[in-house]
């Protein structure tokens, strides 16, 4: 193998991929009543919602769901047609293999038509990411991508590692060389997506990029140390955690659809506690609003935060309503239970 990306496998990594591991070995058990209680539909949405929004894209996920089905959306052109683009290119990608160059380009030209220019090559100028008015990352010149992602490849096609941490090492060196000229960030959530579907069919229907939507300035953040670093450890590990809260909540969505299907003759049990842990362990002996719960967690998508994090530590009795006969009141605030602090 002429190409090795620079990384370290240390005990953090290990440990997530040995719980993701064992945690998707639950779900995989569940995937025919996932199938039936259309529960795929439902996280494809989630997927194209979650990636496009970090790119900049504003349609909700009731607007994707329509555009889905047909249904004509009020909403700029250039959004609708990176929607149907996306949904084109979900649905086109389990035909697809991860190391084939050929497949790589196709796809860009399924998520970017009709966007720009470029589309199924890569770039022919120089590219750099940018933050704010800053340029945190200048990518490899043009002419030396074919070399880079020919190398990238063929580390794919060869690399032993585990596919949890091959998708993550190919995300972000994918990313580090920017190949196309846009369409990037997509491109690469879309391949790590597809490397893990290969391992494990069940991670078509994860909702990984939602997470990564909602943890999007961390996300940048593990790109940008890992460059640092010159180490990808990083940005391996902030990929596996956000891949572990997704299997975790994708897990309670079926068994709430089956418990509501009269399917409660099957027994699951999902780890889903890490999440009211984090939030418990955040919060001091004062009352917060909704709102600054979630500044506190770092999150910004309240129907996600409600789910995973306030609802479930409520149902637990860990914390409580300031007032429990109104939970719907504008001036609800939540507070630790005494015995929690």
């Amino acid at each position: 193998m002429k190409y090795q990306p620079p990384y370290t496998i240390n005990a953090k990594i290990l440990n997530l991929v040995a719980q993701i591991s064992e945690t998707i070995g639950q779900l995989t058990v569940l995937s025919q009543i996932q199938e039936s209680l259309r529960l795929r539909r439902v996280n494809r949405i989630r997927t194209i919602q979650g990636s496009l929004a970090i790119e900049g894209n504003t349609l909700s996920e009731a607007q994707i769901t329509a555009i889905l089905d047909g249904k004509q959306v009020i909403a700029p052109p250039k959004e609708i047609q990176e929607v149907r683009n996306a949904i084109k290119a979900y649905e086109a990608f389990q035909q697809w293999q991860p190391a084939s160059e050929q497949d790589l380009l196709q796809a860009h030209q399924i998520l970017m038509a009709g966007l720009i220019d470029e589309i199924g090559r890569y770039r022919r100028g120089g590219v750099g990411v940018m933050s704010g008015n800053e340029v945190i990352h200048m990518a490899p010149p043009a002419g030396q991508v074919p070399r880079l992602m020919d190398d990238l490849l063929q580390w794919l096609a060869q690399s032993k590692e585990h596919p949890l941490i091959q998708s993550s090492i190919f995300h972000y060196e994918f990313e580090f060389i920017h190949p196309f000229a846009d369409g990037n960030g997509r491109m690469g959530r879309l391949w790590q997506t597809l490397i893990l579907s290969r391992w494990n069919p069940i991670f078509a229907n994860i909702p990984v990029e939602s997470l990564i939507y909602q943890h999007q300035q961390a996300y940048y953040a593990a790109l940008q140390a890992s460059t640092d670093q010159t180490d990808i450890a990083p940005f391996i590990e902030f990929m596996l955690q956000m891949i572990f809260d997704a299997i975790r909540t994708s897990g309670t969505l079926i068994v709430d659809s089956v418990q509501a299907s009269d399917h409660a003759d099957v027994q699951v049990t999902v780890q889903a506690s890490d999440q009211v842990k984090r939030l418990i362990g955040l919060m001091q002996q004062q009352e917060y609003s909704l709102t600054e719960l979630m500044q506190l967690m770092g999150l910004v998508h309240r129907p996600t935060f409600q789910k995973n994090y306030l609802n479930p530590a409520l149902d637990a009795g860990l914390i409580e309503r300031t007032q429990p006969d109104k939970p719907k009141s504008p001036q609800q605030r939540y507070r630790l239970k005494p015995s929690n602090k």
